[in-house]
């Protein structure tokens, strides 16, 4: 029985680690399209030509530090 739900009990931390790993991933993406989702008055990336792709590779350059991050604590 100790067993059994020894073994359950590490599958499910797999599970709740995976899905930490995948929220950590996506929360500060989230962030960053909410922010550029509200309708605000003054913001200057909208204006500016380059505005669209700072964007992204700002989002893309959050998931390169989270990914490095992951690495060197060796979550991944």
């Amino acid at each position: 029985m100790n067993t059994y739900l020894s073994i359950s009990d590490q599958k499910n931390n797999e599970v709740v680690r995976l899905l930490t790993i995948f929220s950590a991933f996506f929360l500060p993406l989230t962030f960053i399209a909410g922010v550029y989702g509200m309708n605000f008055r003054f913001m200057p990336e909208l204006n500016w030509k380059w505005g669209y792709f700072f964007s992204i590779g700002f989002m893309l350059l959050v998931v390169l530090v989270i990914y490095l991050w992951f690495r060197r604590k060796r979550i991944l």
